[in-house]
C-alpha cells in the first residue's frame, strides 16, 4: 500500500538521502520517494506503516519530525500546538527580546529615542539573521528556494540574500533610517512576505529559512508577522513626519 507522510526539517539533497535510507530500514517498506519541495515522503509497503514506526526510524537523525496525517489541519500545516509553540519559536523570541533590550538601552538618552531604538533594532535584526544564514549558506539557499518567489526563479538571489541582510544590518546600525535603506528594506521584506504568505496558505509543511538551518522553525503565521513587522517599521522611516 502507498502512504504519504509530511516530514519537517528537510532542507537539502543530503536530508533526502538520510531520510530515505532511515525509512528503508523499516522491514515492511519496499520503496520511498521524497518530495523535498513539499516536505513529503511517499512510502510503498506491504502493509500500513504507523507514524510511530517512522519516528523511531528517524529518531537517530534528530533533525526531522514526522507529522501524522491524522492530526488536525493546524498541525499538518506546521502550526505548533499551544504547548509546543514556545519550544519551536524560543530562538526567535529570545533574539527579539534581546534586540529589544539592547536597542532600548542604546536609545535611552537619544534626542529621538523611539526612532533610534527602531534603527538599532532593525540593524541588530539583520545582522543576527544573516549570521545564522552564513553558518550553513548552502542549506539556507536550498531551504529558501523552496518558498521565496524570486529565489525559485534564480538561485543567485538566494545566495546573495544573506549579504543583502548583512549590508542592511550595518546600514541601519551606522547610517540609520535613511530613505534609501528604508526603501530597500521595504522591498526586500515585502516581497519576501509574499512567498511566505503563499506557502502558509498552501499549507506547505516546510521549514522557515529566516534563521538558516540551525533552528528547525516551521513555516507559520509567526513568519508572516515577522516579515510584516519589518515592513511596517521601514514604512515609519519612509512616511514624512
Amino acid at each position: 500500500m502507498e502512504q504519504v507522510f509530511l516530514i519537517e526539517g528537510m532542507t537539502c539533497g543530503g536530508c533526502v538521502s538520510r531520510v530515505q535510507s532511515a525509512i528503508l530500514t523499516i522491514p515492511r517498506v519496499e520503496s520511498v520517494q521524497i518530495d523535498l519541495a513539499n516536505g513529503q515522503a511517499k512510502v510503498l509497503s506491504e502493509e500500513k506503516i504507523a507514524p510511530a514506526e517512522l519516528r523511531t526510524a528517524l529518531a537517530p537523525l534528530s533533525h526531522y519530525q514526522i507529522i501524522d496525517p491524522a492530526n488536525s489541519t493546524a498541525t499538518r500545516m506546521g502550526e505548533p500546538t499551544a504547548t509546543g509553540a514556545f519550544q519551536k519559536f524560543w530562538p526567535l523570541i529570545l533574539i527579539g527580546l534581546f534586540l529589544l533590550a539592547i536597542s532600548s538601552a542604546i536609545a535611552w538618552d537619544s534626542p529621538e529615542p523611539m526612532r533610534r531604538a527602531m534603527e538599532v533594532f532593525m540593524g541588530g535584526f539583520f545582522l543576527a539573521f544573516s549570521f545564522f544564514k552564513f553558518l550553513d549558506l548552502r542549506g539556507f539557499v536550498q531551504s529558501f528556494s523552496r518558498y521565496d518567489l524570486l529565489a525559485k526563479q534564480s538561485s543567485l538571489y538566494a545566495w546573495i540574500y544573506p549579504f543583502l541582510e548583512l549590508a542592511l544590518g550595518f546600514g541601519w546600525g551606522f547610517a540609520g533610517g535613511t530613505f534609501s535603506i528604508a526603501l530597500v528594506t521595504l522591498l526586500l521584506m515585502g516581497f519576501g512576505a509574499i512567498g511566505v504568505i503563499r506557502a502558509v496558505r498552501q499549507k506547505q509543511a516546510i521549514q522557515c529559512a529566516c534563521l538558516g538551518t540551525v533552528f528547525q522553525l516551521p513555516m507559520t503565521r509567526v513568519t508572516i508577522i515577522e516579515d510584516l513587522l519589518m515592513v511596517i517599521m521601514s514604512l515609519f522611516f519612509l512616511i514624512p513626519s
